[in-house]
């Protein structure tokens, strides 16, 4: 059997596939809590309990650098090394970067799973590249090799935060105080919406209505709540919060748009985009994304799309090993 896994921040999904079959198409699946073992370890010994039949090969996507087989991932306090799992599964074992298994997950999708923000002018033999914030922020460029879209792994998430008006300064200034090291991960990702939230409660942008204080102190995912009571458009705070949030994300999209001159395409990945499409929607990120100045022009003819199916990055994972398992 083909093990694959998409390992997060919030949760690991892995999968059984066979040998030969589609990446599409797994014999089981089963979702963990990340955050409740110390380990992916911890995790594969569960998982493999129920697993009847040997696992010849694992191809897992994890939240981080993979270096040498060996990846410490900075958003789950996690060191996952390819060796320890070789000996624990007795199969061969290949660590990637999570963006880049969503990166060959992408090739898999339907029409219908991929939504439009922007149509665009797309040059389909050129590179493109995706950028998803969930826990952290994750980006990949997916370069063209004269055959198809080769992703290729990348931690800009964590490049430092650049603020682009005076609120966004002291934003800056704000994070400074928790941070040695403001990046765009510290901003564009689950965590950061809610210190954005906490920025604007301090500087007292607006009143914090006490129901949502109530609600926020139960939350078990505040920036879920956060999100939802913006889109419904019932508190100021959490309008402004997740406005501020999408134009970093669209700025820092198109940072990476350029950098990999992605005129074939961007993508947005990761759990929070797909969650707040009204707000992708209305026009907040593809000004922020499109305000490059004189290449403006250029990233108005990138199309963007948000990815839909949470799965895409499991689909990767297993793409990658059946295509390594078939050589």
């Amino acid at each position: 059997m083909i093990l694959a896994g998409d390992i997060g921040g919030t949760k690991s999904l892995l999968a059984l596939f066979a040998p030969g079959g589609d990446p599409r198409t797994a014999r089981g699946e089963k979702n963990f809590p990340s955050r409740n073992y110390p380990g992916l370890k911890a995790v594969l010994k569960d998982f493999l309990k129920e697993v009847p039949e040997p696992v010849e090969l694992a191809c897992f996507g994890v939240p981080g650098p993979v270096v040498e087989g060996r990846c410490e991932t900075p958003n789950l306090p996690w060191v996952v090394d390819a060796r320890e799992l070789r000996r624990l599964t007795k199969a061969e074992v290949v660590l990637i970067n999570d963006l880049e298994a969503t990166g060959y997950g992408i090739a898999l999708l339907r029409e219908d799973e991929l939504l439009p923000l922007s149509q665009g002018r797309p040059a389909p033999q050129a590179n493109a590249a995706l950028i998803a914030p969930g826990t952290g922020l994750g980006e990949a460029i997916l370069f063209w090799d004269g055959h198809q879209h080769r992703p290729s792994a990348s931690e800009g998430g964590h490049a430092s935060f650049a603020p682009q008006n005076d609120l966004e300064m002291k934003f800056l200034q704000y994070l400074k105080n928790d941070f040695d090291h403001a990046s765009y991960d510290r901003v564009v990702s689950g965590s950061g919406l809610k210190r954005i939230y906490d920025f604007l409660k301090a500087i007292d942008f607006a009143e914090e209505p006490d129901w949502l204080h109530q609600e926020l102190a139960r939350a078990d995912d505040p920036a879920a709540l956060i999100s939802r009571v913006a889109l419904e458009g019932k508190a100021e705070l959490c309008l402004k919060a997740l406005d501020l949030w999408v134009d970093a994300f669209g700025a820092e999209a198109g940072n990476l748009a350029l950098k990999a001159l992605a005129t074939a395409g961007l993508y947005l990945g990761g759990g929070i985009a797909p969650k707040i499409l009204p707000k992708l929607k209305d026009g907040t990120f593809l000004t922020a994304f499109q305000n490059k100045g004189r290449l403006a022009t250029l990233l108005g003819h990138i199309p963007v799309r948000v990815i839909l199916n949470p799965k895409t990055a499991l689909f990767g994972a297993a793409r990658f090993a059946l295509t390594f398992h078939s050589r």
